[in-house]
């Protein structure tokens, strides 16, 4: 005998009972006893709740209600049954029926009052309707089926709304019933009967606890609970897009997840099936061939220790505290005897062992009668001053990983805690059992969904990484990162199993977000520009603090001092940033350290290798020297592309402004060149290089050594600079000829030694390394106690956006490995 629930989502509709009526011919037809247990049509429940609350308030307009439900149920009857005998017969029973609850809905508008009791019976008009309705659509399909009102076998006490069985009394009359019964049974799930035929229920989700009494007053090979999900997935699908379903789990196992608000089971259903041994499978109504979840006494062989994931959304966390605690007995008896004197349930428990506090978390509704109810336990201590008055923390939510196989692995807490930590996701309290069953950690609510999402990322896709960018500056740069991105997501799915989606996107007129991924193909330049809402650097990092995704990055591809302002808030935010932009690592030295030590103690990062020598490995080889022991005697280097461009082309075959206009059209300078030609670009670069080595300096100490003429830094306009520059040809033609005359060539260099740095044209012969430098290169000379006869020589393309851009990605991959 198997019993075969299925619940409200399954029978909202006709068609879908039609697809049920398909699934159970099948069983039918293979030879397979059983028995169905059937939920109220999808909705039935809460608008049998609306009408019976408008009733009780003496407003008439519950009627409207009632008809809605009664035309529902006649609609149903006509579209699954034929025009007949059957028809009728069942469109006169549901009339009868749903007369007795008009009668009832008017019984509550003259008292004005619907008691549990009345409730209960009101409530028992969904499951009793949707059971004899579809009874009656199995018998048209050819199967010998008959409707069960569960009043007639289940019987409980009168705690209405959550009455308590009695499974000795209910369990003979299920067998005794059975017996005597041999048709396939189509029983009304949720409710039951009390002494003297009192109509009671079993508490929302209770036709699944229906299902599993019967089963167990049989003895039946199999519980079946058909839902709308393909078994108990590894997390709830809502909040985690890619959880997947767990094909075994232990009765302990499945328990603590429907503790944790794993509402595909209802908690008391569990019990029966484990006292009598009978498996229970979790299936999808609408993909029947699909195998679910097994949940039994069998414990899995794959050897996973985590086998899911679970939250409880909103609790409050009181904590008793004090010197008088410590070494006393009776505390933690006093205190829940306290709790349970006042109805208060505890969902977590945890103390250190210095004893000298004891935090539990419960409901929120509950944490004032709670703080009530221990300050009156603890009251003579509380006045002495030996206990402290409780404390009472809101807005939290707890969160727990669940497996039997955790006992057998060690460093289970470990990645836990350091998947939550990379994440700036703060533990208040946590607890775990001896049975190591469960470990649960108390979160801020506002982190619960990162939380899930680092944990299941952490436990079931170790392999595999979602990194959340958020990007802002999608101009050259940025749209050539957002190209290399698409180009290359694939090999980094397959190959270092790390996903990057664009969640955010913006310019300087617009903004889009989307935290399923931004699609990167040739169209997103166009919905961006449609996007409605404009940009606002302050809207666009809030958004992103309130996403408050897993593995976030933020991007900013600009050079615009006013975004560099809110780094320090995204850090505080546990959001990691790579950048271009050089405003905020060259601004004052105090805000310097401050951005790094915020990173440091968020657990974040803060790249911006491509501020100094754009794609080229600058930072990272300077990082690398100073952690490995050496030390930097002196630092040389061409760190500008549109400067080495203009000086590698100056060898007195062109004038000097023809070079640099060149350089301009090329787009190798800014639109007015003096921005380059003045050394201060370069001269935030040595600032930079100068700062990770550990010198304190600021911009003002960099020494600008200018080449250029009188006058030409004053010209009112661009053209008037070049003009200054065509009119001083001679000068400038002065300045290479007299280089050449000692065999050298001209080159703008930047210097570090000590704690002097500088930036000028210098004449340099052929034993620098500078000699031979061609295009836009740029070149990074490190002399260390290490590299000392022979420098360090750093070469290669120091601008452009293909190069700058594979910088900033490769940052990107850097911080996802970081967050693995």
């Amino acid at each position: 005998m198997k019993v075969l629930k299925f619940g409200g989502s399954s029978v909202a509709k006709p068609e879908r009972i039609r697809g049920i009526v398909d699934i159970l011919k099948d069983y039918y037809a293979s030879g397979d006893h059983f028995t169905v247990v059937f939920s109220a049509f999808g909705g039935v429940t809460d608008s049998l709740i609306e009408m019976s609350s408008i009733a009780a308030t003496g407003d008439d307009r519950y009627g409207e209600a009632f008809q809605a439900f009664a035309k529902r149920h006649q609609d149903a009857i006509k579209e699954l049954l034929p025009a007949g005998d059957l028809r009728k017969e069942t469109a006169d029973k549901m009339k009868k029926s749903h007369e007795v609850l008009k009668n009832l809905l008017y019984g509550i508008f003259l008292v004005r009052e619907a008691s549990p009791r009345t409730m209960d019976y009101v409530l028992s008009f969904g499951e009793r309707s949707s059971a004899y309705i579809i009874a009656q659509t199995l018998r048209h399909a050819g199967i010998p089926a008959e409707y069960l009102d569960a009043r007639k076998i289940i019987r409980t006490d009168k705690n209405f709304s959550s009455a308590k069985v009695d499974f000795d009394k209910t369990y003979q009359v299920i067998r005794n019933y059975y017996t005597e019964h041999p048709k396939v049974q189509v029983v009304t799930g949720f409710v039951a009967s009390a002494k003297g035929g009192l109509t009671t229920t079993l508490g929302r989700g209770g036709s699944d606890y229906t299902a599993s009494l019967i089963a167990a007053g049989l003895q039946a090979d199999a519980i079946e609970i058909w839902t709308d999900v393909s078994g108990v997935l590894t997390a709830d699908p809502r909040r985690v897009k890619k959880a997947f379903t767990i094909p075994m789990m232990t009765y302990a196992e499945a328990m603590e997840m429907s503790h944790f608000g794993a509402k595909v089971i209802y908690p008391p259903t569990l019990m029966p099936a484990l006292h009598k041994r009978i498996p229970l499978y979790i299936k999808n109504t609408f993909d029947p061939s699909f195998p679910g979840t097994k949940v039994s006494e069998e414990s899995s062989r794959d050897g996973v220790a985590v086998r899911g994931i679970s939250s409880i959304n909103n609790i409050a966390l009181l904590t008793l505290s004090g010197s008088g605690l410590f070494g006393v007995p009776g505390i933690s008896a006093r205190l829940f005897s306290g709790l349970a004197t006042e109805g208060v349930n505890i969902i977590l428990i945890t103390q250190g062992s210095s004893e000298h506090a004891i935090s539990f978390a419960v409901k929120p509704d509950d944490a004032d009668k709670a703080k009530k109810a221990v300050q009156k336990a603890f009251e003579y201590e509380i006045e002495r001053g030996v206990v402290n008055a409780v404390k009472v923390e809101r807005e939290l939510s707890v969160v727990a990983i669940i497996g039997e196989n955790m006992r057998y692995q060690p460093g289970i807490s470990g990645r836990l805690f350091q998947a939550l930590g990379k994440n700036g996701i703060n533990a208040v309290a946590i607890a775990q059992g001896s049975s190591e069953l469960n470990v649960s950690v108390v979160i801020p609510r506002e982190d619960e969904n990162k939380a899930l999402n680092a944990l299941h990322e952490a436990f079931f896709l170790s392999d595999y990484k979602t990194l959340h960018l958020f990007i802002v500056g999608v101009g050259l740069i940025g749209s050539t990162l957002l190209r290399q991105i698409r180009e290359q997501n694939e090999y980094l799915r397959e190959k270092l199993g790390m996903e990057v989606k664009v969640v955010g996107m913006a310019n300087s007129k617009k903004m889009i977000f989307d935290v399923e991924g931004l699609e990167l193909d040739t169209d997103w330049k166009k919905r961006l520009k449609a996007s409605e809402t404009k940009a606002d650097l302050a809207v666009f990092v809030g958004r992103m603090r309130d996403l408050n995704l897993s593995n976030s990055i933020f991007v900013d591809n600009t050079a615009n001092d006013k975004i560099a302002t809110y780094y320090e808030g995204i850090l505080d935010e546990s959001i990691s940033i790579s950048t271009p932009n050089k405003v905020a690592t060259s601004s004052s030295y105090q805000q310097y350290q401050r951005l790094k030590a915020i990173a440091a103690k968020r657990g974040v990062q803060f790249h911006y290798e491509t501020n100094v020598g754009a794609g080229l490995p600058v930072i990272s080889t300077l990082r690398d020297l100073l952690d490995s022991g050496d030390r930097i005697r002196k630092i040389e280097g061409v760190l500008s592309g549109s400067l080495s461009y203009i000086f590698n082309n100056f060898d007195g075959r062109r004038p000097y402004d023809e070079i640099v206009r060149e350089a301009k059209e090329k787009g190798f300078t800014e639109p007015d060149p003096r921005v380059d030609l003045s050394g201060k670009d370069v001269g935030r670069k040595i600032l930079i290089l100068a700062r990770e080595t550990g010198v304190a300096l600021e911009a003002k100490d960099i020494e600008l050594k200018s080449f250029l003429p009188e006058g030409a830094m004053e010209a009112e306009s661009v053209d008037d600079f070049f003009q200054v520059l065509e009119n001083n040809q001679d000068y400038f033609a002065k300045l290479q000829a007299d280089a050449k005359a000692e065999g050298k060539v001209l080159r703008m260099i930047a210097t570090l030694e000590g704690e002097k740095a500088s930036v000028g044209m210098q004449a340099v012969d052929t034993d620098s390394p500078f000699y031979n430098l061609s295009g836009s290169d740029n070149m990074i000379v490190f002399t260390t106690d290490r590299y000392r006869e022979r420098p360090l020589v750093v070469r290669g393309p120091g601008a452009g956006a293909e190069v700058t851009a594979a910088g900033v990605f490769a940052e990107i991959i850097k911080i996802g490995k970081f967050l693995s």
